[in-house]
């Protein structure tokens, strides 16, 4: 027997081979993350005033307008006619308050769902039209009451907090004319308070003593506004 015959079969090499790392489940988790990041920004920003006068919101411009007037100065309201002081729009005040507009603001998911459509088939009128208290209150499961008068936005310079019509009729018990006590019988908040325009003092409709709060109009002013 040869000595080539003698040698044994040399081994197969043991070649190492790197299996790679399976890439789906992490591009999964990566893409994740940014949904879920880009998806709390985007409730952040839902949250701003900015939103409510972008994309499927246009028709609001006006309002967002109104809402960041300088308080305490001329301006106009959203339809463009004067307010000799923009301290009579709600809108100034609870921006000044640190109030955004989804405090007030609660829409209900039918609403967002015929705004979308609205938008989406050009079909919306321009400014959108003033809501009403119960549209405010729709979906926040208060009353109108409940609503305006919640806790800690009504404070006065002593610290009271004023929840109920009581306390409010209490609060302005100095004034020669005290608008907050029922004459002829109890009315809504906003038949006065209004905002994005200004406010309207209905009891000077009748009464010529009651004085009106700087850059609020009365009734007759209201009916000679210009509505677009």
């Amino acid at each position: 027997m040869s000595e080539e015959e003698k040698t044994p079969e040399a081994a197969p090499k043991q070649v190492a081979v790197k299996k790679g790392r399976k890439k789906g489940p992490i591009a999964a988790a990566v893409v994740a993350a940014i949904v879920v990041v880009a998806g709390a920004g985007l409730w952040v920003w839902h949250e701003q005033p900015s939103f409510c006068a972008a994309i499927c919101h246009i028709p609001m411009d006006p309002y967002l307008e109104t809402y960041e007037e300088p308080a305490g100065a001329e301006g106009v309201d959203k339809w463009n006619n004067a307010v000799s002081n923009t301290n009579a729009m709600l809108a100034v005040t609870h921006r000044e308050a640190g109030e955004a507009c989804m405090d007030c603001h609660v829409p209900t998911l039918s609403e967002q769902v015929g705004e979308a459509v609205s938008w989406v088939s050009g079909n919306y009128v321009f400014p959108l039209m003033e809501g009403d208290l119960n549209s405010l209150t729709e979906a926040s499961g208060m009353d109108a009451d409940q609503f305006c008068l919640k806790s800690g936005c009504h404070v006065t310079a002593d610290g009271a907090d004023l929840t109920t019509r009581q306390q409010l009729i209490e609060a302005t018990a100095d004034l020669s004319f005290n608008p907050h006590v029922a004459q002829h019988g109890q009315r809504e908040c906003s038949d006065c308070h209004k905002g994005h325009r200004a406010s309207v003092l209905v009891c000077a409709d009748c009464h010529n003593e009651a004085q009106l709060p700087e850059g609020w109009i009365t009734p007759e002013e209201e009916n000679q506004l210009i509505i677009q």
